[in-house]
């Protein structure tokens, strides 16, 4: 069964920083590209950020350049999001999902085996 699970939401003030896990069980993280993604009260998920299976491509949403960082440790078989100058607009819950085949990330296409999310709440 394929499985991912993240954790490291909570509360932060703006300016914060949280560092999200995303880890998997059932299959090898190394054979899927993983996305991140969000979704705020009231709107429509949204693609966040992307790694390729090897890591040799990220891709980021206009909205968070420059402050998001995306990660992978194949040996820990877990994905990473390092959110720093953290926005009260960043407050969502946060998903990760993965897509088989083509080692690349250009965009938020193809993304399934979604995790439970974990909340990030940025107070104003």
């Amino acid at each position: 069964q394929l499985r991912l699970v993240e954790s490291g939401g909570g509360l932060v003030q703006p300016g914060g920083s949280l560092r999200l896990s995303c880890a998997a069980s059932g299959f090898t993280l190394d054979a899927y590209n993983i996305g991140w993604f969000r979704q705020a009260p009231g709107k429509e998920r949204e693609g966040v950020s992307c790694i390729s299976k090897s890591g040799g491509s990220t891709y980021y949403a206009d909205s968070v350049k420059g402050r998001f960082t995306i990660s992978r440790d194949n040996a820990k078989n877990t994905v990473y999001l390092q959110m720093n100058t953290l926005k009260p607009e960043d407050t969502a819950v946060y998903y990760c999902a993965a897509r088989p085949f083509l080692d690349f990330c250009a965009g938020f296409r193809g993304f399934g085996s979604w995790g439970q999310g974990t909340q990030v709440t940025v107070s104003s």
